[in-house]
């Protein structure tokens, strides 16, 4: 596939975890009154989703390496559709967490063969260009979730939501069924348990993978877990309506939108390293400007995103050449490796949003678990250039 395709598939397909994740975040205090439940299950909700979303990238990834791309990505995409339907007509809480359990399930495929394809077809500096662009394109999804599922809310009911996510899945399968041409050579050997196992084995022992998946797990790991934070904190206690919150997310997804392509101007002028050292920079700055707002002021919107703003348009200069990074050494199982790295970073996300069901409050949550999250990716990032020059 050109270029342009790959990053036009390869953006729809990533884009359906964060969707999926975007649209439901306005509805979730609707959700407690719905249900007539507690904030704890409604998060529960989403922390599942995220569970199901990081397990099954250890499957999906090496089922599209067996069975083929195109394939893999179809099977998962019909399930995602089950899960939506199931979500959508859930008559109490146990079947909306069934249907976002299953629904993560589905999407789980969206991140791993949106990597692999580019793997299976680019390297080095072209790879990180089109998966820069991926994260251009991919920003447009997230922005508008929000807005739209604050809308569906104000105009229709919850159910809206979940049919929005529907239609997504439909697209989605439409998209790939016309446009998506097979981009590895299936080897159904790959998907043995022994097989299966010794690849992840491989994948483990090798630090530059490792250090590389552990960066993203801080970073947009980090992006995820706030999204169990963020409705409650700007809807329940800086008084935003869910149409204002779904606005509101527009500067997260903005920054992204700005970062990314900030990044496509300068990366020749940067190089990988120059990059990353920027993009870590003002994620750790963005850390510690929520801790400190969130310790030392009284919440306001401003005093919230505007940290989120840092973190996301540093995150927007990490995401690709640490990506490009670690899928480089294993070409025969990149979808494993993509697998891998979108585990690790959806498992941060997922073990995130328990930390900060423990923790209670939500605003406290906030700013603690994510400086923390953004620490740990500046950490694994020295491991990752000390690993980097050994090798050299």
């Amino acid at each position: 596939m050109s270029a342009r395709r790959t990053s036009l598939l390869g953006a729809l397909l990533a884009a359906l975890g964060p969707v999926s994740m975007a649209i439901y975040t306005p509805a979730m205090p609707e959700l407690v009154r719905a249900f007539g439940t507690t904030d704890a299950a409604i998060k529960l909700s989403l922390s599942v989703y995220f569970g199901g979303f990081a397990v099954t990238q250890l499957l999906s990834g090496p089922t599209s390496d067996a069975f083929g791309r195109r394939k893999a990505t179809l099977g998962f995409l019909m399930i995602y559709l089950i899960g939506s339907l199931v979500a959508a007509f859930a008559p109490t809480v146990d079947w909306l967490l069934a249907g976002r359990l299953i629904q993560g399930i589905g999407a789980s495929v969206g991140i791993t063969v949106s990597r692999a394809i580019v793997r299976d077809q680019f390297t080095g500096a072209e790879a990180s260009r089109i998966l820069n662009m991926i994260g251009i394109m991919l920003a447009i999804g997230p922005a508008a979730g929000p807005t739209l599922g604050g809308l569906a809310l104000t105009f229709f009911n919850w159910q809206a939501v979940f049919f929005l996510m529907v239609g997504f899945g439909l697209v989605s399968c439409i998209a790939v069924g016309l446009l998506m041409k097979e981009t590895t050579i299936p080897d159904r050997a790959l998907i043995r348990p022994s097989r299966l196992i010794g690849s992840y084995r491989t994948l483990i022992a090798d630090p530059q993978v490792l250090l590389s998946a552990l960066v993203l797990a801080g970073t947009v790991g980090a992006l995820y877990a706030q999204a169990t934070m963020l409705p409650f904190v700007l809807i329940n206690r800086v008084g935003l309506t869910p149409g204002q919150f779904g606005l509101g997310m527009l500067m997260q997804s903005g920054f992204f939108f700005l970062g990314s392509v900030s990044l496509r101007v300068l990366a020749k002028r940067l190089g990988q390293n120059g990059a990353l050292r920027t993009g870590l920079t003002l994620a750790g700055l963005g850390g510690t400007m929520i801790a400190l707002s969130v310790h030392l002021v009284e919440p306001t919107f401003l005093s919230i995103m505007v940290p989120v703003a840092f973190c996301a348009f540093g995150m927007a200069f990490v995401i690709p050449d640490i990506t490009t990074a670690g899928l480089q050494p294993h070409p025969r199982i990149a979808g494993s490796a993509a697998a891998l790295l979108g585990f690790i970073q959806m498992g941060a996300g997922f073990l995130g949003g328990v930390a900060a069901a423990l923790i209670g409050d939500p605003l406290l949550a906030f700013g603690t678990v994510i400086p923390l999250m953004n620490l740990m990716a500046i950490l694994a990032y020295f491991g990752f250039l000390n690993v980097r020059k050994r090798r050299t």
